[in-house]
């Protein structure tokens, strides 16, 4: 090759690359961050006083925050399945959590190795996909984060984990539990929520010329609660277990500005697509002290299909497209980031099986002229003869075999209550059992979710 040839070539070269690094960093780094037990109004700018969060009330200024934003599932790994695969848990193959491998030998359960899920869109439309935090989707090679399109992985595998020991936090066996990619690795005595920030700060550092996507899984304030010292001092005046829960939603608080901080020290706070969420209501279980959560004027928590287990709080951010200090009560679900996201990034994918919507249109201020959403739950199995179910359509909803964690609640769902009706509108706390009174609307809406789990069955 002649010497004028070669300056041709690399300057062809040098201006490909330059147009790619321009192509890929037009397009938005997107970071999807998902809260582990979150109560349904527990942070300061949903109303809770007694909580500090200045962080996620800095992302909610600058963004959307919705109030009647629904998990895909009252439970982790069936929301966590939906909310990677735009599908309801049931259409993703999911119907209730993944057991650890010593309950489960041929290591069956979990997320289908032939599911999409939205790393793996992304990933095939340039980017690199990180996973930093809970997995609990999977033990089988083929169901874990690498083979389910995330091209790193640093977290845990199973449900809980102690945040210094590592191991998990849960009755035997005394399982160590923290992996990079595939890898065992051992941290002992270091803190997992800022082992977390360390990991996605890297990355944020690194990925200049490639789009990434970070999807955050923080275990945090699922138990055991274990915020950092600062906080539980500013929380010391508080009953426990308020005062320990508290304490972890702050502390997850903090870290989430630390990862704010390192986007903007890198200007690329703006072209960054920040969704936040809780995987479902906060936990009455007694690793979590039976409470700590609040649900506000919700009846339920984790595991329960009535509000305080689904309804989540939740944000979108993206100053280049989306409003900001919005306030949105469009009925939305954790299934729509998946469409969304996929429509603000430009990428590609196959939109048969996807359940979930596109919210950006309905993000204007013509979105009451949509049709009513009509969205349905059921963990457990396909059979909704024994599963707990749920299906809301405008401002009803229909709760099949319904459960409620709160010890406060005594109600008996045997016999007339097996099928709850529900008027939101006017009964937020959904005390009170209207079928009796409106027995079309129950045959309305029990048709409806039977015709639904015919298209998911499996």
């Amino acid at each position: 090759m002649g010497k004028l040839k070669r300056i041709v070539f690399i300057g062809l070269v040098i201006l490909n690359g330059l147009n790619t690094i321009v192509w890929a960093q037009s397009r938005p780094n997107v970071i999807v961050i998902l809260a582990d037990d979150l109560g349904t109004m527990d942070l300061n700018f949903y109303g809770a006083d007694d909580l500090a969060t200045p962080n996620l009330d800095r992302l909610a200024s600058n963004g959307i925050r919705f109030t009647q934003f629904y998990a895909v599932a009252p439970v982790c790994s069936p929301s966590r399945a939906g909310l990677l695969t735009g599908k309801s848990n049931l259409g993703a193959g999911l119907p209730g959590n993944v057991p650890i491998p010593e309950k489960d030998p041929g290591m069956t359960r979990g997320l289908p190795s032939s599911e999409v899920t939205m790393a793996e869109m992304l990933k095939s439309n340039g980017y690199y996909t990180a996973l930093v935090g809970k997995w609990h989707l999977g033990h089988a090679p083929d169901k874990l984060p690498n083979a389910q399109g995330f091209d790193y992985f640093f977290g845990h595998q199973r449900g809980c984990i102690d945040n210094y020991s590592h191991f998990f936090f849960w009755s035997g066996p005394n399982k160590h539990d923290l992996y990079q990619n595939e890898q065992e690795l051992y941290r002992p005595g270091a803190y997992f929520p800022d082992l977390m920030v360390t990991e996605i700060n890297a990355i944020i550092d690194q990925r200049r010329s490639q789009p990434f996507f970070i999807y955050w899984a923080a275990n945090v304030p699922h138990y055991p609660y274990q915020g950092t010292q600062k906080w539980l001092d500013y929380y010391k005046n508080l009953a426990s277990p308020r005062k320990e829960y508290a304490a972890f939603v702050s502390t997850l608080d903090e870290r989430i500005g630390q990862v704010m901080k390192k986007l903007e020290e890198t200007g690329q706070l703006e072209n960054t697509v920040i969704v936040f969420q809780s995987d479902h209501g906060h936990s009455y279980e007694e690793r979590a002290f039976f409470g700590g959560g609040n649900s506000g004027p919700y009846r339920g928590g984790k595991f329960s299909m009535f509000e305080g287990g689904i309804r989540v709080p939740a944000i979108i951010s993206y100053p280049k497209l989306v409003p900001k200090g919005v306030e949105s009560d469009v009925v939305a679900s954790g299934m729509d980031w998946f469409p969304t996201i996929v429509t603000i990034t430009g990428a590609k994918y196959e939109q048969e099986g996807v359940e979930g919507v596109n919210l950006l249109p309905l993000l204007m201020e013509n979105h009451r002229d949509a049709p009513p959403r009509e969205l349905h739950w059921q963990t457990g199995s396909y059979d909704d003869s024994t599963s707990s179910w749920a299906v809301r359509k405008g401002d009803w909803k229909l709760l099949g075999n319904p459960t409620d964690p709160n010890p406060k609640w005594n109600a008996d769902f045997n016999g007339k209550d097996r099928l709850f009706l529900v008027h939101l509108p006017s009964d937020i706390g959904e005390a009170i059992n209207l079928a009796e009174k409106h027995p079309e609307k129950v045959m309305e809406l029990f048709n409806l979710h039977k015709s639904w789990l015919n298209s998911v069955q499996r």
